[in-house]
């Protein structure tokens, strides 16, 4: 069929997308570029299907190889991640942290998450945030000297606060997360501890970061960023919370899981199991680190917290005398995506930020090569540094398009 002569207007934005991603270096931290085959459980006839329930529990019939699907996609997670349960219902991550919230948290509860801020996310008790609105959430930062988690403020904080629940986990933090002390926090004021591993997932499963599952009441996740499946959620918990968990989820928030991506999900899981995943997350290690020694060159340019343990790094541009959103506006048209981003101790506001954040997945999907990671960091100098000179940027695009072509997606 000539899906374009159907619909041009549709399937020619699509068609721009593909070309678009194709030429462009992505580093979104929390994009990436699955497979062919989750591409073709995504798009295949399970999204004909309705499944309201659980394998074995479903309130429609002709289940029986949904169930196989689903059954196999919380296998794999629970094999992957070391975990009692999981569900792989939660349409994302978003979905998964207010599931986990409902499970173990009554209306107005005492909350203590990362501040927005300093790194982390939305659902982390965000006024704007349903997080926000229904629980009364407390917020730790960065220390302002070493821009790192300190552990010894956390506790402080957690025995004023005496939160229900503490969330560990970031959406724009590059240091390491030491579980175990979350743990032992936790356990002095007789807390839950809930992880939000979304970004770091990838690395998780190939232990390359410390697992949160042997210390977490429960984790949630998405299922795309460093673990490179389809944009869904996860949750992992301890198997006396599983029933809890469930009806959270369903009926509590959704109704029938999107079956198509639950079975993306599954073979993304399975991916994530073979040995060929773990070499490649240490590629996304290797990446970064060698993209921040590009940075490093650049005196006008400071990394937070000064590097990456993992697969993003937040620089402040304001040594440039420009804003992130100026930056981000500026690399679009040199063909390298990013987001502004807040920084600790933010001067700019949300809109405007005085930094970007950058991250390796993707890239590493495409078979960038470590040289290649830090020339595109000397890039993004360059770029910053000639903002102003056409004939440099213009330059600077040509050589992101020969690295493109270099690697391309199919």
């Amino acid at each position: 069929m000539d899906f374009m002569a159907q619909d041009p207007e549709v399937f020619g934005a699509i068609h721009n997308e593909e070309e678009r991603q194709e030429h462009n270096i992505e580093l979104i931290a929390s994009e990436n570029i699955v497979s062919p085959a989750v591409r073709a459980a995504q798009g295949s006839v399970l999204t004909n299907k309705y499944s309201e329930g659980y394998p074995g529990h479903r309130y429609y019939g002709g289940n029986q190889y949904i169930d196989v699907v689903e059954n196999l996609a919380i296998d794999r997670a629970k094999k992957l991640f070391g975990a009692e349960f999981a569900n792989v219902q939660p349409h994302s991550g978003s979905q998964a942290n207010m599931a986990t919230y409902r499970a173990f948290l009554e209306d107005g509860d005492k909350v203590l998450a990362m501040d927005l801020t300093d790194g982390g996310h939305l659902t982390h008790g965000s006024p704007v945030s349903f997080s926000g609105q229904e629980y009364h959430f407390y917020h730790y930062g960065l220390d302002p000297k070493t821009e790192r988690l300190n552990y010894t403020k956390i506790r402080e904080q957690a025995e004023q606060v005496q939160p229900r629940m503490i969330v560990a986990g970031a959406s724009a933090y590059s240091r390491e997360i030491d579980f175990k002390k979350f743990r032992e926090i936790a356990d002095h004021v007789g807390a839950f501890l809930m992880v939000d591993m979304a970004h770091i997932a990838g690395l998780v499963a190939a232990g390359l970061h410390m697992n949160p599952v042997p210390y977490a009441d429960v984790v949630t996740t998405t299922t795309h960023k460093t673990l490179r499946g389809p944009r869904g959620g996860l949750i992992l918990a301890k198997a006396q919370y599983g029933k809890a968990i469930n009806s959270a989820l369903f009926p509590g928030i959704q109704g029938g899981p999107l079956d198509h991506v639950v079975a993306a999900k599954a073979v993304a899981l399975g991916e994530a199991l073979q040995p060929s995943f773990k070499t490649y997350a240490q590629h996304i290690l290797d990446n970064m680190q060698a993209m921040v020694s590009g940075f490093e060159e650049d005196p006008h340019l400071r990394l937070i917290s000064g590097g990456s343990d993992n697969h993003m790094v937040l620089i402040d541009v304001t040594g440039y005398g420009v804003n992130g959103r100026q930056v981000q506006d500026l690399l679009d048209e040199v063909g390298i995506t990013t987001n502004k981003n807040q920084i600790p101790g933010e001067q700019n506001g949300p809109f405007k930020t005085s930094g970007i954040r950058v991250g390796t997945a993707a890239i590493t999907t495409r078979g960038f090569t470590a040289d290649e990671s830090k020339r595109v960091g000397e890039l993004i100098s360059a770029a910053i540094a000639q903002r102003d000179d056409q004939p440099a940027l213009d330059q600077i695009h040509q050589e992101v398009l020969a690295l493109t072509a270099r690697h391309p997606l199919s």
